[in-house]
């Protein structure tokens, strides 16, 4: 299995602040990684340092075997950065068709494809982005980024705020790429059985650090370790 995306000793942060310590990442073909942590532990700073939005202070970064530490973001956009972030960033006064054919990238994925795995964007193509439920933006947001026929998808927190019946399908969706589309994905979540459930590996960040790196099964097999690098029940 080839290596698709590395970080190496990268301090990384805002301004003067420094918010990554350090951290080392390796993900490989096809393999989906669940980024965990409490809030305010540098999981979205992580992120963010791979599509190239914070200042790096320290360490490099590599995508298929291709230096991008320094790239710009939309440089890593078309070198296969694919991203959801959690404000979703959609074009609120577009149509949902035309949200997602006006930056889509020529490959594998293209709006048949799309339709055919969110059937809901299809029903809603000529809406504008702001008659979007919320659930429906961040299927817009997820299908949009994958118009860019990305070679890694970075998912900031997907689920956040939506009600369980579209947690539901989303998790399907979600598990559907990461199970039979061979993309290498990224996925932060604040419920970490859910991302555990569906990804093969997994890290836990502190203070900036990963202090707890696995495969996703065996973290889901320990409640207790969870609970304890967590701080918090999610039973």
């Amino acid at each position: 299995m080839s290596e698709m995306l590395k970080l190496e000793g990268v301090v990384a942060g805002y301004g003067e602040a420094k918010v990554l310590a350090g951290v080392d990442l390796s993900l490989g073909q096809g393999q989906a990684l669940a980024l965990l942590g409490r809030n305010g532990t540098g999981k979205t700073t992580l992120i963010n340092t791979i599509v190239g939005h914070t200042r790096r202070f320290k360490g490099r970064l590599w995508l298929d075997g291709k230096e991008i530490t320094a790239l710009k973001p939309h440089q890593r956009a078309l070198a296969g950065i694919g991203w959801v972030p959690q404000e979703r960033n959609i074009f609120k006064s577009l149509t949902v068709e035309e949200n997602l054919t006006a930056i889509a990238v020529p490959g594998p994925w293209d709006l048949a494809r799309i339709y055919a795995m969110f059937p809901r964007l299809q029903e809603r193509r000529a809406n504008m982005g702001n008659q979007l439920s919320g659930g429906e933006q961040q299927m817009l947001a997820i299908a949009r980024a994958l118009l860019l026929n990305p070679k890694v998808l970075l998912l900031d927190e997907p689920l956040e705020g939506l009600a369980p019946i579209i947690v539901q399908e989303l998790m399907r969706i979600l598990s559907e790429i990461i199970e039979r589309e061979g993309l290498s994905v990224i996925l932060v979540e604040q419920n970490a059985r859910k991302a555990l459930s569906i990804t093969h590996h997994a890290i836990v960040l502190e203070r900036g650090a990963v202090i707890h790196a696995s495969t996703a099964a065996e973290l889901l097999a320990q409640d207790d370790k969870i609970d304890t690098l967590l701080a918090v029940s999610q039973r």
